[in-house]
């Protein structure tokens, strides 16, 4: 197996490039995962199935927009 070092000359900290989150943003996260953890126990119950599960989800991340949604499945 190879290794490769790649560097670009620059050595800048990923952490300064992150920025504190709005009253917004923070709102919107937070709603956000109070709607999956409803969510998450609708279909525990047997309220919704996995697909509506998952179409649900899909349309709360173009709704709230988390941060993270590019990363979630």
């Amino acid at each position: 197996m190879q290794v490769t070092k790649i560097t670009d000359g620059s050595s800048t900290n990923v952490v300064s490039k992150l920025r504190p989150l709005t009253s917004d943003e923070f709102q919107s996260e937070l709603d956000y995962w109070r709607a999956e953890n409803i969510l998450r126990k609708m279909l525990k119950m047997g309220l919704i199935s996995e697909d509506e599960f998952d179409k649900i989800n899909k349309l709360n991340r173009q709704i709230f927009s988390p941060l993270y949604a590019q990363l979630m499945p």
